[in-house]
């Protein structure tokens, strides 16, 4: 056997915390050890001055041999955006349970996740955590749940070490939210997406970004992909995709939230639904797809 496809031992002895970091982040049994196996490959690449390394799904993985914790951690970072900006489904944050997350408490345990001495390891609103933006989520996660100092975890998500400590304040904020179930604010969520409106039809790119979050993301089924609704992830990349469409688009209450229908005149064929938490849109869900549209409760 080749001396460069041996595991590396660090990684190999840290291979519990790895797993359960990368099952905690990502949720599902599958997927973590997915993650381990594509960072375990880099691992063994890295290790090898002859090659280049070689990367996992999404951005590349180029992990320092000493820092097994951050190469999952941006392994897992990868998947969950990859995760948002292929979400076929709406998703709404006030409903914990409707992002198709870990089982609800109750249901059946993961006999590979998470263990303590009496059995599966139950924790309380497992699919909260999806209410979170990935970094918000791999924020919290290492550092509330796995001591991971600010400063190591400001590298991975791309911030400084000051707005990682907000990303983990903002997701204690939201899981509190999420735990107490509040009641969102349709006057508010009205507001936001008129503004939103007012701002494509003007072509005021600037004033559309200051209403998305810096983690927003734009979801798209595979009838509005094929309309040219490309999913996006991001203010700037958000704003050119739906810039277009919405501009021309009409007011609507999407199951009773504010929304846009598109085209101006006639039966809706694409619609825009929209996320809005703490004055900011972080999410908006482009729906094409026959069934999807006949689900909702769309009024003109």
């Amino acid at each position: 056997m080749d001396e460069h496809t041996v595991p590396a031992p660090l990684f190999e002895e840290h291979r519990p915390r790895l797993r359960a970091v990368a099952y905690r982040l990502l949720g599902t049994s599958e997927e973590a050890d997915e993650t381990l196996e594509d960072v375990r490959g880099t691992w063994r690449a890295s290790d090898d001055p002859s090659g280049p390394p070689r990367a996992g799904p999404g951005r590349a993985v180029a992990p320092s041999p000493d820092d097994p914790t951050a190469a999952v951690a941006r392994a897992c970072l990868d998947r969950l955006r990859a995760r948002e900006t292929h979400r076929e489904h709406p998703w709404d944050p006030w409903d914990p349970w409707a992002s198709g997350g870990p089982p609800r408490p109750g249901g059946a345990a993961d006999p590979d996740g998470p263990t303590t001495a009496d059995g599966p390891e139950e924790r309380p609103l497992p699919s909260a955590l999806d209410g979170l933006t990935p970094p918000e989520r791999l924020a919290y996660v290492l550092h509330d749940e796995f001591s991971v100092p600010y400063e190591e975890i400001a590298p991975v998500v791309d911030r400084t070490p000051a707005a990682t400590r907000q990303l983990a304040g903002r997701a204690r904020y939201r899981l509190r939210e999420a735990e107490e179930m509040p009641e969102p604010d349709p006057s508010r969520q009205r507001e936001v997406v008129a503004a939103f409106l007012a701002a494509a039809r003007g072509g005021d790119t600037a004033a559309l970004r200051e209403l998305l979050d810096p983690e927003v993301v734009l979801r798209a089924d595979t009838a509005a992909v094929r309309a040219g609704a490309a999913a996006a992830h991001g203010p700037g990349a958000v704003a050119e995709a739906v810039a277009d469409r919405a501009g021309t688009a009409r007011k609507a209450l999407v199951d009773g939230a504010a929304g846009l229908a598109w085209p101006p005149e006639g039966e809706p064929r694409l619609v825009f639904a929209f996320t809005v938490l703490n004055d900011r849109i972080t999410a908006i869900d482009a729906l094409s797809d026959a069934d999807h549209l006949n689900r909702l409760e769309l009024r003109l």
